[in-house]
């Protein structure tokens, strides 16, 4: 499973070593303790949009450019993961081998409910 706050963990350390600076320097700016952003680069805490933008503001880096990074780095393992997975799963393959059609209760819909009409 792809965890989010793993690839902004990523994202943050890499503009914070690119930029040759310390997590001391970054807590000082950002007025966060170092803990706290070791934990977030290390993928173990998710950081609040607040968090985020301090972070982005110590570290001179527009918050969409980190988003876009991050959002990047999401669709490669995305991609990554779907191609090692097998286009029909054994499970699809016992039900397209069935010798009757399975047949699938449906309940009628209610009022409220959203119906999609092609």
């Amino acid at each position: 499973m792809i965890v989010l706050r793993r690839l902004l963990g990523d994202v943050l350390r890499k503009q914070r070593v690119r930029q040759g600076r310390t997590l001391r320097q970054v807590s000082g700016d950002a007025r966060v303790s170092l803990g706290y952003i070791s934990e977030i680069e290390r993928g173990q805490k998710e950081a609040s949009s607040e968090m985020l933008a301090a972070l982005c503001g110590a570290l001179e880096v527009p918050l969409s450019d980190v988003l876009r990074e991050v959002s990047d780095r999401l669709a490669l393992e995305e991609a990554r993961a779907a191609s090692a997975r097998p286009l029909v799963t054994p499970e699809e393959r016992r039900l397209s081998l069935a010798a009757e059609p399975v047949v699938v209760p449906v309940r009628p819909a209610r009022d409220g409910d959203v119906v999609a009409a092609a």
